[in-house]
């Protein structure tokens, strides 16, 4: 019926394959005198998606989640996740072979001061760590009285004979239709930058800074159109792009040097000790530059500062072109989401679909919009206990039939050239308990008290998420993971510094864009999330003191009427809700066909007290 071009549902390597990898992988660390190692699920550049020639944690573990760490010993080995993939790790990890340990609390070097012993060499690949983690590691060691050793060629790359080569996406133009601002008053804005923090170079190691300030997009990785590179913007002088140069076409190559140069990347380590040589002080971006980069700029002589990226923040201010074209991004996809609403009402009751009909129903749907490049994310389709999984992705060995009396979880999102969209439903099928009522209440309300929020100018994403939280909280239960994250404009999905989460303390900015996604999951039952993605704008408040700000809902598409429990709304709630679905009708329903019309008439319409 349906075909999906951008995801796959084959299920992970298991099993015998992958003790045999991890037995080759103990003798080549027994060959180069290492006792350990340290697999970290990263690229040099710390992607959240990463090329299949990147993709190690997978190769070794099995496990596929976009976050974690594997730590090898000679007598043991454990896998690290945080709290999304708990379940997914357990699942997918072989539990003779390996133990399924937290990421966060407690930290991975706790259990490292448990498991090495004096005189033991741990090893890791300076590339694929930031220098804070790889001072983690140096005082977990010196704690165990253990050495930590930096490699040259990375052990595990050894053993991995069938290693995909790096990726060679073509480069693409972002034209200033698209990016709003041209490239060469972009890097006025990062001189400024660099002369603020009194450094005579910064280096862009993360790719989503490069394509940003350079107008340009790629096809290296799954889901973001990010061309894998680097750059070096200096005190006096013109930039550097370091790119293979086989992606560049030629109109791409003409567009790069009309404010750059453009070198090979293996051309940045002898360029960075040449300046290094001559004491340059260089920043470093702390949560994307390797620790291979501190180390080469401090060998040559020269002066490491690590700190923030200031790309980072000013990539996450939209300009109005950006913030136009997410809004007709977001429009374009409401159609697609309209369709597929009103289908999955029509066929899951049924029984006929699965999961994975879903995903590819989906699909179908943004595809016939005409201007679909991607998926911003793999989606993911769960009903049932399947919803419970925080990042479920669905294979064909778990695909499940969707049922009468199932909660339907679906988290997808897309990659159109004039913004990015994430939103996430939950769908009744057939008639829903009373507790799966009150929990997507609780939800609901949650989500509500989000988009409601009025804050002052320097309120950060910490101080706001309780509001999501409030009401779960109330009935002793909690999500365990943050309220929302930034989102890119044709970029990552993901997109920091700005988050509204515990740990979210960057400012929030008008212009910025970010998910509102609280949601609950009953382990082995069912899962709930509602999310919209929001615009930090400005608001008036009569006698207000300084400026304040508020959201703006960009997402438009129904929230299930028939979860919700109208007694534990208030009137305020009730508005809100309703108000919304008259702007999803109005906006939405001129562009569809007839039967997709009844349905969104049926599907917002007003409810009350």
């Amino acid at each position: 019926m349906f075909e999906a071009h951008f995801q796959t549902f084959e299920d992970p390597e298991t099993g015998v394959a992958l003790s045999a990898r991890l037995s080759a992988f103990r003798e080549e660390l027994t060959r180069r005198n290492l006792t350990g190692f340290v697999v970290p699920r990263a690229d040099q550049q710390q992607n959240e998606y990463v090329a299949p020639s990147e993709e190690r944690l997978a190769w070794l573990t099995g496990f596929t989640g976009s976050a974690g760490m594997a730590i090898v010993l000679t007598q043991t080995a454990a896998v690290f996740v945080d709290g999304r993939y708990t379940l997914q790790a357990a699942k997918q990890v072989d539990a003779k072979a390996w133990t399924v340990e937290p990421l966060v609390d407690p930290p991975p070097e706790d259990w490292l001061v448990r498991h090495l012993t004096a005189g033991d060499r741990l090893g890791f690949d300076p590339w694929l760590h930031t220098s804070a983690a790889v001072e983690r590691l140096i005082a977990a060691c010196a704690k165990a009285g253990a050495d930590l050793i930096a490699v040259e060629t990375n052990p595990l790359d050894q053993v991995w004979i069938e290693r995909p080569a790096p990726p060679l996406g073509a480069v693409s133009v972002h034209g200033p239709q698209f990016s709003g601002t041209a490239e060469a008053e972009k890097l006025k804005r990062i001189d400024l930058e660099i002369a603020r923090l009194g450094v005579d170079a910064l280096v862009l190691s993360d790719s989503h800074a490069v394509a940003w300030t350079f107008n340009i997009r790629g096809a290296d990785v799954s889901h973001t159109p990010l061309p894998l590179s680097y750059a070096l913007v200096t005190k006096d002088g013109r930039p550097t792009v370091f790119i293979d140069h086989r992606k560049l076409s030629n109109s791409a190559r003409d567009h790069l040097e009309q404010t750059a140069d453009v070198e090979e990347p293996a051309a940045l380590a002898p360029l960075l000790t040449e300046l290094a040589q001559r004491g340059a002080s260089v920043g470093l971006d702390a949560a994307t530059a390797s620790d291979a980069l501190s180390r080469l700029i401090t060998a040559a002589g020269g002066k490491p500062v690590r700190g923030n990226d200031p790309v980072s923040l000013l990539k996450a201010v939209k300009n109005q072109t950006e913030i136009e074209g997410s809004r007709m991004a977001h429009r374009r996809d409401a159609v697609a989401l309209a369709r597929f609403l009103a289908f999955i009402d029509r066929e899951a009751p049924t029984g006929a679909l699965t999961e994975i009909d879903a995903v590819e129903a989906l699909e179908t749907f943004r595809r016939d919009t005409g201007a679909l490049k991607d998926v911003s994310f793999p989606t993911i389709s769960g009903t049932g206990p399947n919803g419970a999984i925080v990042h479920y992705r669905v294979t064909r060995k778990s695909n499940r039939r969707i049922a009468p009396g199932d909660l339907l979880l679906i988290d997808s999102g897309a990659q159109y050239e004039d913004g990015t969209t994430d939103v996430t439903r939950t769908i009744a099928i057939g008639a829903p308990t009373l507790e799966m009522c009150d929990r997507f209440t609780r939800v609901l309300r949650g989500h509500i008290a989000i988009a409601r929020a009025v804050f002052p100018d320097g309120t950060t994403g910490a101080q706001l998420d309780t509001l999501a939280r409030q009401y779960l909280w109330q009935a002793g239960i909690d999500f365990d993971h943050g309220t929302g994250h930034g989102v890119g404009s044709y970029l990552s999905v993901h997109e920091g510094p700005a988050r509204i989460s515990k740990l979210g303390t960057t400012a929030l900015k008008r212009g910025m864009i970010l998910s509102n996604e609280p949601g609950y999951y009953k382990t082995d039952a069912f899962g709930i999330r509602i999310e919209n993605l929001e615009l930090v704008v400005g608001t008036e408040i009569a006698g207000s003191e300084k400026p304040v700000n508020a959201f703006e809902t960009l997402t438009l598409a129904p929230i299930d009427r028939r979860l919700i429990d109208l007694n534990m709304l208030d009137g305020d709630e009730l508005s809100w809700l309703n108000d919304y679905h008259a702007r999803v009708r109005h906006e939405v329903r001129p562009h569809l066909d007839e039967a997709t019309k009844v349905w969104l008439e049926a599907a917002t319409e007003p409810l009350s007290l």
